[in-house]
């Protein structure tokens, strides 16, 4: 996650989550029991392993990676470690693109602040959707992290190694419900960004430059942090949700009805406040996609006392909570993807 505070800008998305409410009947809407008890979700569902989470994170926050600063080698090196990986699993690139590759200039990241970044890439595999393709359910992370300093690696194993390989334990997820003919109904698209640390610019670019057009963007599940504890939950079975009622007044709903469903995890909302002190609404990726007005919820850990520090390590990862909250991930982008009506977008 992005660690300087991003301007808070006139936008349309100020509303406070932590009071608004949802009406009866958009709420009825919303909890559809697309897969209560269904086999394929259950049969996916369990395809997201602690063990691979694991295995997958000791390659991407390996030393090998020189802390993915963007552009780097390192950088470049872990991505293809994750398009090797979907490749392996069967899973494509959208045919629009060309490749896996979304090119992100170095140009467009100095005239944001980049200073002298070089280029580098957003990583895209793609899911086409079986009744609904042109709708595209978007499972972000960003894959970049702040390098090496002084000689000392940062590896950034929570931030956001872990959002990395739970968007890549996702799509293996819905590949195995594809592949066993239960392919979601609308499109996901598992879009890995670049550029965050340094000012959310592979997001930016991606919004400025849509593969597919904004109006078809159901949604954005943004995944930055979700592998540790920080000093106020310590121990506890949490995920800290942000922004999932800023724009719809179904997706809060639904992310709740997923959340009983599988593993009732305690979700914190203290951060969906705009006015709160951390200002985390706009310090990551999903914030590109709310000030489009499309909806997003925005999951995290916290900030605990590694972070942005080189001893912010594999090791340290509490694999079995993060396999949880991959799958409550997993769980509201199934039902969003499966449900008849796309979510609505009813707040301004």
């Amino acid at each position: 996650m992005r660690k300087l505070l991003i301007p808070l800008f006139s936008v349309a998305v100020l509303v406070s989550c932590g009071t608004a409410k949802t009406s009866s009947d958009s709420a009825s809407k919303a909890t559809s029991s697309v897969y209560k008890g269904d086999k394929a979700f259950l049969a996916a569902y369990k395809e997201i392993k602690a063990d691979d989470l694991k295995k997958n994170l000791y390659v991407i926050a390996s030393d090998e990676m020189g802390g993915r600063d963007t552009g780097s080698p390192g950088q470049k090196k872990a991505g293809e470690y994750m398009i090797n990986y979907y490749k392996n699993l069967g899973i494509g690139y959208p045919k629009v693109l060309g490749s896996y590759y979304q090119k992100v200039p170095a140009d467009f990241m100095k005239k944001r602040g980049g200073g002298n970044l070089p280029d580098s890439e957003n990583i895209l595999a793609f899911i086409e959707g079986s009744e609904k393709p042109e709708e595209i359910v978007v499972v972000s992370g960003h894959y970049d992290h702040v390098g090496t300093q002084n000689g000392v690696v940062y590896n950034g194993a929570d931030d956001d190694g872990s959002g990395t390989v739970a968007v890549m334990e996702i799509a293996k997820a819905f590949q195995a419900a594809k592949k066993a003919g239960n392919g979601p109904k609308r499109s996901i698209l598992f879009l890995h960004v670049t550029g965050e640390e340094h000012g959310l610019f592979g997001s930016e670019f991606y919004t400025d430059n849509p593969v597919f057009p904004l109006a078809n963007t159901v949604v954005d599940l943004n995944i930055d942090m979700i592998g540790r504890d920080d000093p106020e939950n310590r121990g506890k079975q949490y995920v800290y949700v942000i922004g999932s009622e800023m724009l719809s007044s179904q997706l809060k709903v639904i992310n709740e009805a997923a959340n009983k469903r599988t593993n009732n995890l305690e979700l914190n909302y203290k951060y969906d406040d705009p006015n709160d002190p951390q200002r985390l609404y706009y310090r990551s990726d999903h914030y590109n996609f709310a000030k489009n007005n499309i909806p997003v919820a925005f999951f995290f850990d916290g900030i605990h006392e590694d972070y942005h520090k080189p001893t912010d390590d594999v090791e340290k990862i509490d694999y079995k909570l993060l396999e949880k909250r991959t799958q409550l991930v997993f769980a509201t982008a199934w039902d969003i993807a499966n449900r008849a009506e796309r979510i609505v977008v009813d707040k301004k």
